[in-house]
């Protein structure tokens, strides 16, 4: 009797089989598929994962954290640092950062204060709107000239950003010397103070201006070329997009957001001071890249910034809920955002 040239074992020719029977391969198929899938949401949305594990593990520790009050707080504060971390998740899509944003918020925040008080000599107390219009220009105008120092003129971004981040703060510091301002207007609280039903007003005004952003980032050409000015400006220009005209209208709209959360931080505090919007543009970058915007440029979703920001506000409401020691969290938030470009770096050597 002649041998078969090819021997296999009994586990061999029971993994056959069971390849052959269609309800095992089926079974094995949607497994592995539902695995893929858990595998590919928890890459996408790491921000919201996060947040879900962190108020799982702070409601051990508080039984505070997971009261409506609580939350409430967290998205009060989330407003307005989200609100600019768009403004940074928008210049970091085109590869480039804008470290001006927090002093830009502190700037048009105080310009707005001096102006709806009359403190400037000889001058009447300004109407709450057109102050808040002047504002939303002035921060527009610091993002122009971000834009222009980097895009035209070939200024590195950390060069251009710094200066005028030192511009605004000592801007600041001249029409306020220095000294806080409080108590506005009725007519703009609800900016902050207010709220439809529970929800607070400066909440609704943050989703929805991420619903707006993430609509445009994805459905029209001005979003599409931004992603493609981050992915390759070389390939962008000779694909005829106008590389530095998308460059530099990413930092106009930065700035715009940040004055704008100027605006939403003055209502909700009632006051504003030369350290408003302090580290912001160092809270954008942990939320930006937290969200899943990426430091190389062209990668991303806007909207991941919100949660991300979110997720950075989470933490250091649960750790001052421990009680960690403020200098200690300022330590932490380091760690955070050294832990943040690290996983940004091996995301986009995964994906090279």
């Amino acid at each position: 009797m002649t041998k078969h040239p090819y021997r296999f074992s009994k586990t061999a020719i029971k993994g056959v089989k069971a390849m052959s029977d269609p309800c095992v391969s089926r079974v094995s198929y949607s497994n592995s598929d539902f695995a893929k899938k858990v595998s590919n949401f928890t890459k996408d949305n790491m921000a919201i994962v996060a947040i879900v594990l962190m108020s799982v593990v702070f409601s051990f520790t508080s039984p505070y954290f997971l009261s409506w009050e609580n939350w409430k707080n967290i998205l009060l504060q989330t407003s307005t640092v989200s609100i600019a971390a768009m403004g940074q998740a928008i210049v970091l899509l085109t590869g480039n950062f804008d470290l001006s944003l927090g002093r830009n918020v502190a700037f048009t925040s105080c310009l707005g204060a001096v102006l709806m008080k009359g403190l400037t000599a000889g001058a009447a107390q300004m109407n709450p709107w057109l102050a808040i219009v002047i504002m939303l220009l002035a921060g527009t105008a610091i993002g122009l000239a971000n834009g222009v120092l980097t895009a035209y003129a070939g200024l590195p971004a950390f060069i251009a950003t710094l200066g005028l981040q030192n511009v605004c703060y000592g801007m600041a510091k001249v029409i306020t010397n220095a000294t806080p301002i409080a108590t506005f207007s009725d007519e703009i609280a609800f900016f902050g103070r207010g709220y439809l039903g529970p929800i607070p007003y400066c909440v609704i005004i943050m989703i929805g201006l991420y619903v707006v952003a993430q609509f445009l980032s994805t459905k029209t050409r001005l979003g599409r070329n931004i992603y493609a000015v981050g992915g390759s400006k070389e390939a962008a220009f000779f694909s005829g997009i106008d590389v530095k005209m998308y460059t530099c209208l990413a930092f106009v709209i930065a700035g715009f957001l940040a004055s704008f959360s100027g605006v939403v931080l003055m209502s909700r505090l009632n006051s504003v001071a030369i350290t408003n919007g302090q580290n912001y543009e160092f809270d954008a970058v942990i939320g930006s890249i937290i969200g899943g915007i990426s430091l190389a440029g062209g990668k991303g979703k806007i909207i991941g910034t919100m949660f991300g920001s979110i997720f950075l506000i989470t933490l250091f409401n649960g750790m001052a809920q421990m009680h960690v020691d403020p200098f200690v969290q300022d330590v932490l938030k380091g760690v955070v955002l050294l832990a943040a470009i690290g996983l940004d770096v091996l995301r986009n050597r995964k994906r090279a």
